[in-house]
């Protein structure tokens, strides 16, 4: 059989037995008019007033945007935002890109973001989690820490927070509230939130809001800076928008992760031997770090012992920035490297990725089929594999002829899920 994975931005097609099983969410087709539908939206938002009634002329506006490792059709929302807010100068607007511990953008990375009338006429940070003087305390977290958050952010009059929902593999979803936090937070809130405990929790997963103490601390935090106001999408697997929701921060979340939990969740009657999976492609599979993402999903439905095999370009390297890669040569296995993690002496910002790595490789094996070095991957303790088919052929020598075999082609769209016994 021919199917075709998410893969940078043309895509992967792989040949494979006609018994693998694929496993994707319902396709939902895109929007017929895009921005007729975020018009309607921001004038009739949930649980709040039309966002123009809201905002008086002499205010400064804070928009709030995802970063380049998000498909989050900013290009469109920023725009139709500063439209729908018309009586606002252009001085008065100041977006922050919510970076959280990411690197910053360039200035062609927000044209390609943006487009290049909202660059050449609004003025854009990118948020910067290192420096307190960019920074400001708004309180303390009942997990823990001081809450730092983007001082123009706090200090404008009225807040804005964009985004695109979809399934995250410890804050449940993504969307609403994590633009803030982590996406405009400080390094010391940001450690805390992704600290050991937090990401080890067993309720900490995909498609989980019930007492799931990571969205919880992101929803603490959020409260005590709020945004005024909320614009997310939801995206199909050609990057369409699908569903807009906007208006009062939690309410309008909650409803936008209900309608993709009822299209995302996928029941799987039983775990696989071999679960083959994409990363999305771009821009969520720019790096090996965010292919961590693409592991952790496949591992809901792999057998314990079995093989995942993830299909991520890595266009952008490991990264090359960031402590990904260096925590690796801090222990032999990676066993170790959880051992080394869970020690709550230790803290090292992107520990919290390496920690979701780690589990999944100590319940199976993950074979990685990119644009990175053998060296690059071996050093990631993961194993490279330059034909996908080929990996497969050879596994039927470890699980026999009759393995089965699962594919997630959008990879973290989809929550595949087995009723454990």
């Amino acid at each position: 059989m021919e199917t075709t994975l998410l893969y940078g931005k043309d895509g992967l097609v792989l040949n494979l037995p006609d018994t693998a099983f694929i496993v994707e969410p319902k396709h939902l087709p895109g929007l017929a008019n895009d921005d007729e539908a975020i018009k309607k939206a921001l004038n009739n938002p949930i649980g709040t007033s039309p966002i123009r009634k809201m905002v008086k002329e002499s205010d400064t506006v804070a928009i709030v945007i995802s970063d380049i490792t998000r498909p989050t059709p900013n290009h469109k929302l920023v725009p139709l935002l500063i439209q729908e807010l018309s009586h606002v100068p252009l001085e008065n607007f100041v977006i922050i890109n919510g970076t959280g511990t990411h690197r910053d953008q360039t200035r062609e990375e927000f044209v390609q973001m943006l487009g290049e009338w909202v660059v050449d006429n609004i003025r854009i940070i990118n948020n910067q989690c290192h420096d307190k003087e960019k920074l400001v305390n708004v309180g303390r977290s009942k997990f823990g820490c001081d809450v730092y958050l983007n001082k123009d952010y706090v200090e404008a009059d009225f807040r804005i927070v964009t985004g695109f929902i979809e399934p995250h593999f410890f804050a449940g979803f993504s969307g609403g509230p994590k633009g803030i936090m982590p996406g405009i937070a400080g390094i010391e809130t940001i450690m805390t939130f992704h600290n050991a405990r937090m990401i080890g929790n067993a309720r900490s997963t995909w498609g989980n809001m019930e007492n799931n103490p990571v969205q919880e601390m992101t929803r603490e935090i959020n409260q005590m800076c709020k945004p005024n106001f909320m614009l997310n999408v939801t995206l199909n697997k050609e990057k369409e928008i699908t569903s807009v929701f906007a208006g009062e921060l939690y309410e309008a979340h909650d409803q936008g992760c209900a309608f993709v939990k009822e299209h995302a969740m996928i029941r799987c009657e039983e775990r696989f031997d071999v679960v083959i999976t994409s990363n999305s492609g771009y821009p969520l599979d720019q790096n090996l770090y965010q292919a961590v993402k693409g592991m952790s999903a496949a591992h809901k439905i792999v057998k314990k012992g079995g093989t995942i095999v993830v299909a991520s370009e890595c266009s952008d390297g490991l990264p090359s920035h960031g402590n990904y890669s260096k925590i690796f040569e801090l222990a032999d296995s990676p066993q170790a490297l959880l051992d080394l993690i869970e020690d709550p002496n230790f803290k090292m910002f992107d520990q919290w990725q390496v920690q979701k790595q780690a589990v999944t490789q100590v319940w199976a094996d993950i074979h990685v089929y990119s644009k990175l070095t053998d060296e690059q991957v071996l050093g990631a303790m993961l194993k490279p594999t330059h034909h996908i088919e080929q990996t497969v052929e050879e596994l039927k020598k470890v699980y026999g002829e009759n393995m089965s075999i699962a594919v997630l082609p959008l990879g973290p769209l989809t929550i595949p899920y087995v009723e454990e016994k």
